[in-house]
């Protein structure tokens, strides 16, 4: 088991940010959140990473108990990547030196770094085929570019969890095409970690997303097989507004239905 909350909620000032969430992720599963802004999506990945602990209820992470667990040690075992941690690194940072800072989950490298670690540093670019900006400085660096980069430093851990969350978000069509393929060839690796894919969209559901969770105002609306999910009743249901969803290869897209009410 990867991730296990049993009615776990967050409260703040008596509001309900997180509300009664009971969720598990299995071993061999990858799983899209899917929610709108203020859902609480960003609040259930600080859970996860323990940069805030359940107000009730129980979190456990890769088999240790959130809030009785050293949670700098467990961060070595999970990759998160969000466009928030791109304002933190130097402009003149080369894309081997935040690689290389994610073995140790911070932003600059502070310990020694051996010849395996130069070498894993420079698969894991190649893996998001990033290895022609390996001592490029950052400042020079596309928005897709970033992105790419950033995975591969979250993959520099080996860890056991990667989240990604809303990594598509500012790319253009091509850059996000580009980047969705790279996320799918990664998530067919033998020894791929879980995946946790945090998106608005559903066009970016991938088919190799088993499951996706429909968070809505702090509360699971639906969690299950992506297939069963992703359907015109439950996300007219979702998003409290009548839905058209189509298929269009093995990924679904949505636009409001304006002819009705």
């Amino acid at each position: 088991m990867i991730i296990e909350l049993k009615n776990v909620s967050i409260k703040r000032n008596n509001i309900y940010l997180l509300k009664n969430i009971n969720w598990t992720i299995n071993q061999g599963e990858h799983w899209a959140i899917l929610g709108l802004n203020g859902a609480g999506k960003t609040t259930l990945l600080n859970l996860i990473n323990g940069y805030i602990f359940p107000s009730e209820g129980e979190l456990t992470v890769l088999g240790k108990t959130v809030g009785k667990y050293d949670m700098r040690k467990l961060r070595k075992s999970i990759g998160w990547v969000s466009s928030s941690i791109q304002e933190r690194f130097h402009d003149y940072s080369t894309a081997l030196d935040i690689v290389l800072s994610g073995k140790f989950a911070t932003v600059d490298v502070y310990d020694e770094i051996t010849e395996d670690d130069r070498i894993l540093a420079h698969q894991c670019l190649d893996r998001l085929n990033a290895k022609k900006l390996t001592n490029r400085e950052y400042r020079t660096f596309s928005h897709g570019e970033k992105q790419r980069v950033l995975i591969a430093r979250g993959l520099m851990a080996q860890p056991e969890l990667l989240i990604l969350d809303e990594p598509c978000t500012g790319l253009d069509i091509i850059a996000r095409e580009n980047l969705l393929a790279i996320i799918k060839n990664l998530s067919q690796d033998t020894n791929a970690p879980t995946l946790i894919y945090v998106t608005h969209h559903t066009e970016e559901i991938l088919p190799n997303f088993t499951h996706t969770l429909l968070l809505r105002k702090g509360e699971i609306h639906i969690a299950g097989n992506t297939d069963k999910t992703l359907t015109k009743e439950n996300l007219t249901d979702f998003f409290e507004r009548p839905i058209i969803c189509e298929k269009s290869g093995d990924r679904t897209l949505i636009h409001l239905d304006y002819d009705k009410k």
